[in-house]
C-alpha cells in the first residue's frame, strides 16, 4: 500500500451499486456492491443502499477519510446536488447533505464521467498529461475534462456532455430531443442501431450476426458486433470503422475546443480496441482545424475499466478532504491568539 490516506469511493450506475476503499495509489482494497433500486423508488432508498456499502467497508477499513460518489447524471457545481438523474428519480437532490446526517465522514458527489476522467489522469492512461480529455463510449456518449490539472466542471456543473453536440443537423433524432447528436452516431446505440437495420432489411452482408444471434436482430448487442469483428467478420469491421470516424470527427471538434494533449477513450464500445480507434484517429487527423500546423492530440484507450469511476470518485474525496484539512488549519492560524480566557 502506498503512503496517504484511504478514501471510499462509490459509483452508482444503472444496475448496480459499486464501492471500494481505495488507497493514495488509485489501488482498489475492499469492495462491496448493491444492485441499483428501480427508478422508480424514492430517493430514500438509493440513499439507503449507499449507507449499506459504505459501512460494510468502514467496518473493515475504518481509517478511511472521505467518501466519493460518482453518480450518472447531472451533478451541480457545489458537488453536493444531483441536479437530474434519469435512472434514480433524483430531481434537484441534496444528496450530499442527505448521506452527510448519516456517515461522519467528509462526502463529494460528482458526475461518474468526471470521476472516470479523473482516475484515468491519475493513475490510468493519462498519467502525465495536465489536460485531458475522456470520451465514454457506452449506450451513449458521455465524458470529462481534466485542464492543468484539474476537473472542469463547468459554471453549472455539467461540463463533458459532449454525446449532445450537433454533429449532423437535422440528423436522427435523439432522445434528449434534438436531431443530429453526436452520440446517435459514435455509441453503442448507433452501432447496434445499424446492425440491426441492415438485419431487418435481409442484407447477405449479415449472415455471421444472423448465425450469432439464431436469427434475432432484437437479441444483437454491441460486444458481439465487436467480438465478430475480432473474427474477421467484414460487416462487423466495417460498422465499427464507421463508429469510428465519427468519434474521430467528434474529437477533432472537441480538440478545437479545448485544446488537451490527450484524448482518452473509455466505455463498453472501447473493448474494440484499434478496430475503433485508428479511424477514429484517421478521422481526427483529417478534420482537425489548422491539421499540418499544430501538434496532434494522442487518441488513446482507458485503461481502468469498469473501476475508473469508483477510483477516481475516491480520489476526489480524498484531494477534497485534504483540501478541507489545509483550509481548517489556515482559518486556525489566522485566529488572534487571545492569551488565557480570564
Amino acid at each position: 500500500m502506498s503512503d496517504g490516506p484511504l478514501s471510499i469511493g462509490v459509483d452508482i450506475g444503472g444496475t448496480k451499486v459499486a464501492a471500494g476503499v481505495v488507497d493514495a495509489s488509485g489501488v482498489v482494497l475492499r469492495r462491496a456492491r448493491r444492485d441499483t433500486p428501480d427508478r422508480s423508488k424514492s430517493p430514500r432508498i438509493v440513499e439507503d443502499t449507499i449507507v449499506s456499502a459504505v459501512q460494510e467497508l468502514l467496518e473493515a477499513e475504518s481509517e478511511a477519510v472521505a467518501v466519493g460518489i460518482g453518480a450518472a447524471g447531472f451533478v451541480a457545481a457545489d458537488r453536493a446536488t444531483v441536479v437530474f438523474a434519469p435512472h434514480l428519480s433524483w430531481r434537484n437532490e441534496p444528496l450530499r447533505a442527505a448521506l452527510g446526517h448519516r456517515l461522519d465522514l467528509p462526502i463529494f458527489v460528482d458526475n461518474d464521467a468526471n470521476a472516470a476522467a479523473w482516475a484515468e489522469y491519475r493513475f490510468g492512461a493519462g498519467r502525465g498529461e495536465g489536460h485531458l480529455v475522456m470520451v465514454n463510449l457506452g449506450t451513449g456518449i458521455g465524458g470529462g475534462i481534466v485542464l492543468d490539472g484539474r476537473v472542469h466542471r463547468g459554471r453549472f456543473g455539467i461540463a463533458g456532455e459532449f454525446g449532445h453536440m450537433q454533429v449532423v443537423p437535422d440528423g436522427i433524432r435523439c432522445e434528449c430531443g434534438n436531431r443530429g447528436c453526436w452520440e446517435q452516431y459514435a455509441s453503442g446505440n448507433a452501432l447496434v442501431r445499424e446492425a440491426r437495420a441492415l438485419m431487418s432489411a435481409g442484407s447477405p452482408v449479415v449472415s455471421d450476426l444472423f448465425e450469432r444471434v439464431g436469427g434475432k436482430p432484437e437479441d444483437l448487442t454491441g460486444p458481439l458486433v465487436t467480438e465478430a469483428a475480432r473474427d474477421g467478420d467484414p460487416l462487423a469491421c466495417e460498422l465499427l470503422g464507421e463508429i469510428g470516424r465519427w468519434l474521430g470527427v467528434g474529437i477533432a471538434d472537441l480538440a478545437a475546443a479545448l485544446d488537451p494533449g490527450t484524448f482518452v477513450v473509455g466505455g463498453g464500445v472501447s473493448a474494440a480496441g484499434d478496430l475503433l480507434l485508428e479511424p477514429a484517429r484517421q478521422a481526427f487527423r483529417r478534420q482537425l482545424t489548422g491539421r499540418g500546423y499544430r501538434p496532434e492530440a494522442r487518441i488513446v484507450a482507458a485503461e481502468l475499466g469498469n473501476e475508473a469511476g469508483l477510483v477516481g470518485a475516491a480520489d476526489l474525496a480524498r484531494v477534497g478532504a485534504a483540501d478541507l484539512a489545509w483550509a481548517a488549519a489556515g482559518d486556525r492560524a489566522d485566529e488572534p491568539d487571545l492569551g488565557p480566557a480570564g
